[in-house]
């Protein structure tokens, strides 16, 4: 009997969430840095998941400290170059930021490549273990999640009646095939950080700026830019990562956990951008509701279906010409056999 009694207590301990982890796993305490802390994702999602989930989930083996990037006075493109430095153990930040250092980082995000949020989650899964392995090889850091915002979309201080009108424009893009997808109508490509834009569009020192319809919001673009063109460019595409000696000195219980938890959130910011992407139309134009504060009197431009085509277009003309020119014949062959499969397209490095 007690032998019995003594193995029911033993299965009803392991049972208990995170008691397994706290009696065979090791104490850690991780420095995150987080994605831009103005946003929902980080205030509703990714700061509670590092301060309150994790922990939860491994019985306080796990702990963190959690800071976004752009309140450390970092740049986003030097998020993940001090991560492999093992500055931190743990980063978040945006894909097009780096694109410029390898072009490998635009391949699942490439402006005009997928029209639809759920295209992009499925082009993310397809090429997702290359970038994996890319990450392990090249910074010595293991991926954890990827994620995105909502449609990445035009603010503009004057009148734009669709992409025609960028021609001639400074616009602040965020990466590289951005960047090529407004030269094609003439614009100009800026490489600005993210908190200065606001004060550019005020001041007119850029005519345009591209980012997601809530995150401009929450950033108070409105003030700046008058025009909002909702077409959707591409969708902001970002990782996180964990420094691979950190990611050693978790045990295995930890590590399954971690990724476990990942997907749980990786789940939950595509269903919030989902709802958010309205959200961010209407708090920006005062179209509907808006549940993050007073509603700002952006005009709505509508999309014509001459502009759908013509974004098309410039993905087959231009920024997927370039873009597999940057990375050369073995990344475009994968991205063939991968992203390719998934819209349909074939990429072509000359």
């Amino acid at each position: 009997m007690k032998h019995h009694l003594s193995a029911v207590l033993a299965t009803m301990v392991l049972a208990l969430p995170g008691l397994s982890h706290a009696q065979g796993s090791p104490k850690v305490n991780l420095q995150v840095v987080g994605n831009i802390g103005i946003t929902t994702q980080f205030k509703e999602l990714e700061q509670p998941f590092w301060t309150k989930d994790i922990p939860a989930a491994t019985g306080g083996s796990v702990v963190a400290t959690i800071k976004p990037w752009n309140e450390m006075g970092l740049k986003g493109n030097e998020v993940f170059k001090m991560l492999s430095q093992g500055v931190f153990d743990v980063g978040t930040s945006q894909l097009g930021f780096v694109a410029g250092d390898a072009p490998i980082n635009d391949a699942t995000d490439l402006a005009g490549v997928s029209e639809t949020l759920e295209t992009f989650r499925e082009v993310t899964q397809k090429f997702r273990p290359t970038l994996e392995k890319y990450y392990e090889s090249q910074l010595k850091v293991k991926v954890l999640g990827m994620f995105s915002y909502q449609a990445q979309v035009l603010y503009c201080r004057n009148e734009l009646k669709g992409l025609a009108d960028l021609k001639g424009r400074k616009i602040r893009t965020s990466g590289a095939s951005q960047a090529d997808f407004v030269s094609y109508f003439g614009g100009s490509g800026i490489n600005m950080a993210f908190g200065e834009v606001q004060q550019a569009l005020q001041n007119g020192v850029i005519d345009c700026a591209i980012t997601g319809t809530l995150g401009g919001y929450k950033a108070k673009w409105y003030e700046g830019a008058k025009y909002l063109y909702p077409l959707p460019i591409n969708w902001g595409a970002g990782l996180s990562a964990i420094n691979l000696n950190s990611w050693k000195k978790l045990s295995p219980a930890q590590q399954q956990t971690l990724q476990t938890e990942y997907a749980r959130l990786e789940k939950e910011i595509f269903e919030q951008n989902k709802r958010e992407h309205n959200i961010g139309l209407a708090c920006n134009t005062g179209t509907g509701p808006c549940p993050e504060g007073p509603a700002a009197k952006m005009v709505l431009v509508p999309v014509s279906p001459a502009d759908a085509e013509l974004r098309r277009e410039a993905l087959l003309r231009q920024v997927l010409p370039r873009w597999a020119t940057r990375c050369g014949a073995e990344c475009v062959k994968t991205w063939n056999d991968t992203v390719g499969k998934v819209v349909n397209l074939v990429a072509k490095a000359n």
